[in-house]
């Protein structure tokens, strides 16, 4: 069993995974806001190459992933001190200034790289793996028709698809043969040192602004930052996937909130009436007349909308009233959204595959740690359960 365990390949994590929709790095930032209120993922893939031009085999010439774009990107973007008061001239900006300057996030692999492979380099850094799968576009009408009308198109080279291969990825695949690992997923992650005591936190009280810089690199992580009171326990978190959720309004939020009344506002449902009025005050106390203008935010049973002076001047997609796919609700919310700002917590004593069964059921890549007083221990994360994984698959060979 182990030795057919570490035969698998990449391709085998990888089947039943959709293709990669392609925005080009030459796009700008509106064009990656429409993608992403059109994809059914929480982002989008930017690629160096010209898909109007085909070689004979129907690919794309020297088509590479440089990088990967999430609505956070675009969020934190318009809460730049010169995008604060004309958001939507922001928008006209090359997609380029969106990709993350930390280099080996995305990295390409091949389709017959080996388990151990993948799993060194997400050790290594790398956040997403694009990996080249077989191109099903032929015979598919309706596909093709679908695929014409989108704003994306599928990367496509010598007659190869690409798609994601993630840490979550791996992460279920282990899980699904987590017997040979044992006893390991049995002991506990205060046993197995893979708690790591250094975290990202802000205060209750402080400004959700002074926050950005810990949520960007949290982002990098795969991680989430802690609000904490005075006492240093935990009361919630800012996590990036709770933002990914979001709409790009958001960003006047993040300018003018503290991080408890933030994370009130991210909350499942729609930000309260009151906090709302809160946000559109101190919106016109700071002179942001751009962004009042640009964005007229209104409560939970209230659509939030996105204007512009002029019609022309973007896509009728960037406005909430015409969204489609995940995007498409009464509210800037994601109805995939199914958690809110508390955070997911363990103990000391939890044991590793209940922890990893945790947080893959929540959809995220770490889990808090915290005593019986709410106090944080520190955070376990995908990487850690990993490198312990690792180790064990290394004396199978």
């Amino acid at each position: 069993m182990a030795a057919r365990l570490l035969s698998f390949e990449v391709a085998d994590l990888c089947l039943g995974k959709p293709p990669l929709r392609a925005l080009s790095v030459s796009a700008t930032v509106c064009d990656a806001l429409v993608a992403l209120k059109a994809a059914e993922d929480n982002s989008v893939s930017v690629w160096n190459c010209d898909h109007s031009k085909r070689n004979l085999n129907g690919g794309d010439e020297n088509c590479v992933c440089v990088g990967k774009i999430c609505m956070v990107d675009i969020i934190f973007y318009l809460c730049k001190g010169e995008n604060l008061s004309s958001p939507a001239l922001a928008l006209k900006s090359p997609v380029s200034v969106l990709l993350s300057n930390v280099e080996g996030l995305v990295r390409h692999v091949e389709a017959s790289s080996s388990l151990l492979v993948a799993i060194d380099l997400i050790l290594q850094g790398a956040q997403n793996l694009v990996v080249p799968i077989k191109s099903n576009n032929s015979g598919n009408s309706k596909r093709k028709q679908l695929l014409k009308s989108s704003s994306m198109s599928p990367t496509v080279h010598n007659g190869l698809e690409f798609c994601w291969l993630t840490q979550e990825d791996i992460m279920r695949f282990l899980l699904s043969s987590i017997g040979l690992f044992s006893p390991i997923p049995t002991f506990s992650i205060e046993s197995l040192g893979i708690i790591c005591p250094e975290f990202l936190a802000v205060g209750y009280h402080s400004l959700a602004s002074s926050a950005i810089g810990a949520i960007s690199q949290s982002l990098v992580d795969q991680t989430s930052v802690a609000v904490v009171d005075d006492d240093g326990t935990l009361i919630g978190e800012i996590s990036p996937f709770a933002l990914n959720c979001c709409d790009e309004t958001v960003a006047a939020a993040i300018t003018t909130l503290s991080a408890g009344d933030l994370m009130a506002y991210i909350d499942c449902g729609g930000p309260p009436e009151e906090i709302v009025r809160v946000v559109e005050a101190r919106l016109k106390e700071r002179n942001l007349e751009g962004m009042l203008e640009d964005f007229v935010i209104e409560s939970s049973n209230s659509s939030i909308l996105f204007s512009s002076s002029s019609d022309e001047e973007l896509p009728s997609l960037t406005r909430t009233s015409s969204r489609s796919g995940r995007y498409s609700r009464s509210t800037s919310y994601s109805a995939r959204m199914v958690r809110r700002a508390e955070a997911i917590v363990c103990h000391p004593g939890s044991s590793l595959v209940a922890v990893m069964i945790q947080a893959i059921a929540h959809r995220v890549n770490y889990i808090w740690v915290i005593e019986g007083d709410c106090s944080v221990v520190g955070i376990v994360t995908f990487a850690t359960m990993l490198e312990v994984f690792r180790e064990k698959l290394e004396s199978m060979i």
